[in-house]
């Protein structure tokens, strides 16, 4: 991750100069992370993984003159990424066609195929988006509570509510 200050210098760069080099800089910091917490919202789902990523970091480089630095740019990441998520989900269930139960039964990644792996996402499934995220924002992403609730839009006593009630879920699931 990158100093607040190398990221704010990289997205002056950017806007001031159009710098596609700085843009990839912060593309390089923060892609890995952003990419993690993406895959596991969708299930292990690599393909809408890219999608949505790739949406993420395009909808940042062509609004981030709107950037107030109010928060880490991370956090903004996030936030666009929750966004293309719930746009996904949104576009998705307005398909009559299609059957909103496919995501994937495992991961696909045969280097993280363990079994407390494959546990721990099929517990995942049991949780709805809002839990989800939550956990995965905070647990796995390390993100403070005041960021996972900027990044979700909800107040801080729901996003508890959401964590407390996914463990309850996680753990029964995993206790069965």
């Amino acid at each position: 991750m990158l100093s607040r200050i190398e990221e704010l210098k990289l997205i002056a760069r950017c806007v001031t100069l159009d710098d596609h080099r700085a843009f990839a800089r912060l593309v390089d910091a923060y892609s890995p992370a952003l990419r993690r917490y993406i895959f596991n919202m969708t299930l292990g789902d690599a393909s809408l993984t890219d999608d949505i990523a790739q949406n993420t970091f395009i909808k940042a480089y062509t609004s981030l003159k709107s950037f107030r630095c109010a928060a880490r740019f991370s956090t903004w990441l996030y936030t666009i990424a929750s966004r293309e998520l719930a746009d996904h989900r949104r576009r998705r269930s307005e398909m009559p066609s299609e059957d909103l139960s496919t995501a994937p039964d495992s991961v696909s990644d045969p280097h993280r195929s363990t079994e407390l792996r494959h546990d721990l996402m099929e517990a995942m499934k049991t949780l709805n988006d809002n839990e989800r995220a939550a956990i995965l924002l905070y647990y796995l992403e390390d993100r403070p509570l005041k960021d996972v609730a900027r990044i979700t839009g909800r107040p801080e006593g729901s996003v508890k509510a959401s964590i407390h009630r996914a463990k309850q879920k996680m753990s029964h699931f995993l206790i069965k």
